[in-house]
């Protein structure tokens, strides 16, 4: 099976009250584990890179990665996304390069700008049948080459966000409601504001709504970093319920980033710590993806929903 867009997907898991787990790529190894958890779940998946790993890995090497990938799994519907491009010029060289979908992050700007150049990508992206994802509010926390400090965030406002989708025709729509990006996402209880997504839901039926910042980190990894030697301290994430009811509602894609890099890390520094002897990148490459493989099984099953789905 080619690599799909997320319409049809997204249309499913609104109606069934699942989302689709959106994963980031950086490397072979993590490509390799999420698509054989999207196996044994039998759940159609998602696979982003961001602006940092295209410029880490290269666009080409990515496309071609996931390409093969598909020849070992062509029963389970994959989508390619650009998560966070920065401008049109990004968007367009993606969609060129062989992505299915990517989204313009056009929150840093006005409402205006937004919908100005968010309608562009639109233009270009149908006219080649990719589909567009855009942002509506901000959320704070810093992930790749996105940082916002927790003073700048904004949460989406309905109303506007009604009006943001008629006016680009965009596909689907990452709004702020409490999540945020990277390891430290919460200093007192976490939130989500559920009111204001089901007014989303409300204002946009049948409409698929992202969560972006959405990774729980997963405290079992958290400690094992720390264990083996690393200082990820005062780590907190997205509870997996909070996620799940957000799920049922309106949302369609929830992103999950941190979480691969920490359970990456932490196999990694559990294999050297406990092998120093070891030079061979394989020796601690494969405990890394067998964790990336666990963690995703995990999220399908008990966050996303999508066990089962294809």
């Amino acid at each position: 099976m080619p690599l799909v867009g997320t319409t049809e997907m997204f249309k499913k898991a609104y109606d069934g009250h699942y989302a689709i787990g959106a994963f980031n790529v950086n490397n072979m190894e993590i490509i390799q584990g999420i698509m054989a958890a999207a196996k044994e779940k039998q759940s159609p998946v998602i696979l982003q890179a961001s602006e940092g790993a295209r410029n880490y890995a290269g666009q080409e090497y990515i496309v071609g990665l996931i390409k093969i990938a598909l020849q070992d799994y062509p029963e389970i519907p994959t989508a390619l996304h650009l998560d966070h491009g920065s401008s049109f010029e990004i968007c367009k060289a993606c969609i060129d390069g062989g992505f299915t979908s990517v989204m313009y992050d056009g929150s840093k700007h006005s409402f205006e700008e937004n919908v100005r150049i968010t309608k562009e990508v639109v233009a270009y992206a149908h006219d080649k049948g990719v589909v567009v994802e855009a942002e509506l509010g901000r959320l704070a926390g810093v992930e790749d080459l996105v940082s916002v400090d927790t003073k700048d965030a904004i949460f989406t406002d309905p109303d506007q966000a009604a009006e943001f989708v008629e006016l680009t025709g965009c596909d689907s729509l990452a709004i702020a409601i409490g999540t945020s990006h990277g390891a430290y996402k919460y200093s007192g209880e976490p939130y989500l504001d559920y009111e204001r997504l089901e007014k989303v839901g409300q204002l946009l039926p049948d409409y698929p709504i992202v969560l972006h910042g959405a990774s729980t980190v997963i405290p079992e990894f958290v400690e094992k970093c720390n264990q083996f030697g690393g200082k990820v301290l005062g780590a907190k994430g997205v509870p997996e319920e909070m996620l799940r009811k957000a799920a049922r509602m309106a949302v369609c894609k929830i992103n999950i980033d941190t979480d691969i890099r920490l359970a990456m890390t932490a196999a990694i520094r559990e294999s050297i710590f406990k092998n120093p002897e070891n030079f061979d990148p394989r020796g601690y490459l494969k405990p890394a993806r067998e964790a990336v493989r666990q963690m995703v099984m995990h999220k399908i099953e008990a966050v996303v929903g999508s066990a089962n789905t294809i």
